[in-house]
């Protein structure tokens, strides 16, 4: 069994539908450039609000990712 190294990110996804949303548009865009993402912890959460309702969520995210292993 090989041993990894892991890096993290802090990313801040945002969506006026909702925190999960928030979330999977954080971890989407950065699976367009980062490989081996492995894991997302949430480590704040924020909203706008409107008129008493919640208009904006904002939810920020460190993405865990594995580093490719050398040659």
């Amino acid at each position: 069994m090989n041993d990894h190294v892991y890096k993290t990110l802090e990313l801040t996804g945002s969506s006026d539908q909702g925190f999960q949303q928030a979330i999977q548009g954080a971890v989407g865009k950065a699976h367009e450039t980062i490989r081996n993402i492995r894991w997302f912890q949430v480590q704040d959460t924020r909203g706008h609000v409107e008129d008493g309702r919640i208009a904006h969520w904002q939810v920020t995210v460190k993405v865990g990712f594995r580093l490719d292993d050398q040659a």
